[in-house]
């Protein structure tokens, strides 16, 4: 389905309804499973996307600024590797630190398609408007989807370079990253290229503090997954009954995080027609961040078919952009 206005089209992958649909079976899933667990993409709606802008702002939150002064210092550089003309980004969201790729392409003379993906139309038709009163000889063609499922027939010009930014391959389990890569793999031309942002493994004091700040916000933005089901599937879930927790796991490199019950409960969603029960002290798992070694993320993109070409850190090696093609 193509929605067109006059500076922007937006293709819609994933209606309301397929949305609504695919919520009721992953919240049935998640909480009937030993432990719970729900997904992290239901932490986005409108209000969620706010918190999650709060806590990009954040001093303890080092991650945006450390991808963004990497592309401060590189993007120039990134353009001329890439040779692009289109770029496609994954999990667009508000595409601030887009611009500066944009920027980047532009400078080089190649720039005439951005293409962001985002599960959310209200967030990416916003983001696209913006884009195109600023860039008024940009084509835009936005596509409203999920980026694990929907990567195959993406627009965009002859040479197009994918970026997923902001580390957010690691809230994907393994197993789910490495579909992601082969998606990306297998959607990419020869001569195309994948630009991925990923955070480094460092100090996990660094790391408990960067995900359960001391003002909250990151506890709000947790919380607000059980929100969305009182609201779109009428749970009654108490999220005062329901404290943040961000823990970190030395075996598999990421953080742990979850709602925990702070007492025994039951929750009831009628539109699935669960009752569930949680114990005192019960998690409710929600998201991961997984962190990352350079010869980790080169074998994850070599596994999937990817070769990488360039590598570039911050100054203080918390972050890294890579610039993957077609091996």
């Amino acid at each position: 389905m193509l929605r067109t206005s006059d500076r922007v089209t937006v293709e819609v992958r994933r209606t309301p309804p397929e949305m609504a649909d695919e919520l009721r079976r992953e919240a049935a899933e998640g909480l009937a499973s030993s432990p719970k667990r729900l997904s992290a993409k239901w932490h986005y709606d409108q209000r969620g996307s706010e918190l999650f802008e709060q806590i990009t702002a954040l001093p303890e939150y080092y991650p945006t600024r450390r991808e963004r002064q990497i592309l401060e210092m590189h993007a120039p550089e990134i353009a001329r590797a890439a040779e692009a003309d289109t770029l496609i980004e994954l999990g667009s969201g508000f595409s601030q630190k887009t611009r500066l790729l944009l920027d980047a392409m532009q400078r080089e003379g190649r720039l005439t398609d951005f293409v962001p993906v985002d599960v959310s139309e209200d967030a990416l038709r916003a983001s696209a408007e913006r884009i195109a009163e600023d860039y008024p000889a940009l084509r835009i063609h936005g596509v409203v989807g999920d980026f694990q499922r929907d990567l195959d027939n993406l627009p965009g010009g002859s040479r197009r370079m994918i970026a997923f930014l902001g580390s957010t391959i690691g809230n994907l389990p393994p197993a789910d990253r490495a579909e992601l890569l082969d998606g990306v793999s297998a959607s990419l031309a020869p001569d195309e290229t994948f630009l991925l942002g990923t955070d480094l493994v460092k100090d996990p004091e660094r790391l408990r503090q960067a995900y359960d700040d001391p003002g909250g916000v990151t506890a709000a933005f947790s919380k607000n997954v059980l929100a969305v089901l009182n609201r779109d599937l009428g749970a009654d879930f108490d999220l005062d009954r329901f404290r943040h927790d961000a823990v970190w796991d030395e075996g598999e490199e990421w953080m742990d995080l979850g709602l925990i019950s702070v007492c025994r409960q039951t929750v009831h969603v009628p539109a699935l027609g669960m009752t569930v029960r949680f114990e005192q002290g019960e998690k409710l798992h929600t998201e991961i961040s997984a962190k990352f070694r350079r010869q980790g993320v080169e074998h994850e993109l070599t596994a999937a078919g990817l070769r990488l070409r360039r590598w570039w850190t911050d100054p203080a090696g918390d972050f890294a952009l890579s610039l993957a093609v077609r091996s």
